[in-house]
This record gives structure tokens, sequence and C-alpha cells, in this order.
């Protein structure tokens, strides 16, 4: 069986996976991915990547599958506690041969050695995404920090990324919420000694931000933040520092109340750029819709 759907410009400048679902219906990104990689879809009788954008007039091929079928067949063998990648086309930015960048939800954990019953990591493992090899963890995000999260492909890239987050040569971009009105200068720099513990030793460790206030009331301020150092809970603990904690946040709160009635940290890393090989990449995740909805309530403008 083959057959032919032509890009209209309604979708020019579509991904080639969400222009796939968007006809065929919803299906996993694994499914989506095998099928290109097999050639059983082509763009133009073309092998591209899931991430090759579409132009009206391109016509994607299909050669010898009954998606109706293998999507049936897929409920069953895709395992539950894949929630997280399952039919969720914003989850994943891009994806190539050497990394994968996701749109990390907020409760996950990056990787193993917690208290979370799930991880990326161990999510991904089981997925068709890494069939022929297994993800490897290059930075932190914390578990209740949502957006932009690298996963490398290979150790040697793995290696890379990891170096060049250690070289400060890949840079990111957060936004927050936080409570109160900030009375700082509406851009610059926050600098401090930030203190930690490793077995009842006190270590203290400078750390640096940059920072953008996008919006202020007299009851909260929208924030962006590119983090020059990258210290343990950076973020949470300079804005804490500064008295205007980040909505949500149960472990650095300056708020009056002890208890905390949100429970989603509106803390989110918004976007990660980077050069490999003269290769620029930008890569950014939309904010959660919990997020959005805390903009609007707070009446403070994205």
């Amino acid at each position: 069986m083959k057959k032919s759907i032509y890009v209209e410009k309604s979708h020019d400048d579509m991904r080639i996976d969400r222009f796939i679902r968007s006809h065929l219906g919803k299906m996993p990104q694994g499914l989506i991915e095998k099928n290109l990689r097999n050639g059983k879809l082509k763009l133009n009788q073309k092998k591209v990547k899931s991430s090759q954008k579409v132009k009206a007039g391109d016509k994607l091929n299909i050669y010898n599958f009954n998606f109706e079928k293998k999507n049936e067949q897929n409920k069953t063998k895709y395992n539950p506690s894949n929630e997280i990648i399952k039919e969720n086309e914003d989850l994943i930015i891009e994806n190539n041969d050497n990394f994968l960048v996701i749109n990390k939800q907020s409760g996950i954990s990056v990787q193993g050695g917690t208290k979370s019953k799930k991880n990326i990591i161990d999510i991904f493992s089981k997925s068709d995404l890494f069939r022929d090899t297994k993800p490897f963890s290059v930075h932190r995000l914390d578990k209740e920090t949502s957006g932009a999260f690298i996963i490398a492909k290979n150790r040697e890239t793995a290696q890379l990324l990891t170096s060049l987050f250690r070289l400060r040569k890949i840079y990111k971009t957060y936004l927050a919420i936080c409570n109160g009105e900030m009375i700082i200068s509406n851009e610059g720099s926050l600098k401090d000694e930030l203190v930690r513990f490793e077995k009842k030793k006190k270590i203290i460790e400078k750390a640096e931000t940059k920072y953008e206030i996008l919006d202020k009331n007299n009851n909260a301020t929208f924030i962006q933040l590119h983090p020059i150092t990258g210290r343990k809970h950076q973020l949470r603990k300079q804005l804490f520092n500064l008295g205007n904690s980040i909505i949500g946040d149960k472990k650095y709160n300056t708020t009056d109340s002890s208890k905390i009635s949100n429970k989603n940290l509106m803390l989110h890393s918004y976007e990660i750029k980077f050069k490999i090989n003269e290769n620029k990449y930008t890569f950014k995740a939309t904010p959660p819709d919990y997020f959005r909805k805390m903009l609007k309530v707070k009446r403070l403008n994205f």
C-alpha cells in the first residue's frame, strides 16, 4: 500500500512528526521515529528526521504501513509508566542522532538516586527512542522544575556536553514567578555566597546570576534568570535571600504562611543555547499551563 499526503499552507513550517499526527492520528513518538528510520514514512521520497520542517507543496509518502492497526497494537506494547512520552507531541523539542531535548514535566526527577518512583533516564531507556543505545544525563534540573532538558544518546556526546556545561559554554535561561514586588533595578546581576553542608562541614560557594525583570506589581514579580555559575538550588536560594522566594517553593519560602497552597514550583527552564563544531543550537520550552495561569492570576505579562 502506498499513500501520499500533500502539505498545505496551513501546515507550513511544522515539524514532520506533528504533521504526521495531524493527519494520521495520535501515536507515540517512538512509532513515528521507527517508521521514519525504516523508510515507511518519507518526505518527498527521502528519509528525514522527526525534527525536519515541512513546507507547502511537500509530499509525505507512506509505504506499506497500516497506522490504525499499529496504533492499536502499540497501546498494549507500551508500558503505562511511559506517560511522560506517550502520545505527547509537545514534550520532545529536538531529537537527532546524538542528543534529545525535552520539555520536562514538573514532579519527575532527571535521574535515579532520589526518592522519586520514576525518573527521566529510566523512562526513556525503555522507549523506542533509545532502542539501539541508552540515555545519558549530562546536567541537573530539579524535580520540581519544568522545562528544557538535554539527554545524550551516546557516551561521546555525553562527555562533550558535560564538558561544555563545566566550561560554562551552555547558556540556560529560566523564567520564575516570585512572591512580592522586587525592589531592585530592572536588570543586573545577583551575586551571593551560598552555604551548603557536606557531612556537617560548612561549604561556602560563590554564585552569580544575571537577571531581567519582565513584569511586576505589588503582589508578584516575573523574572528572567541566566545563571553564570551552577550551584545546587542556586536560583531558588538567591531569590530566597533577596526576600522574594519563588511561588510554590516549599524549601526556600519567604512568605508569611508556613503552608503553601500552590503545589507547583513556578520555575521553568525556558531556553538552552550551545554550539558544537560551529553548529549553533537554540531550544525553547513552552512554559506549562499552570505557569501561564499563574501569570494571569498575578496579572503579569509575558
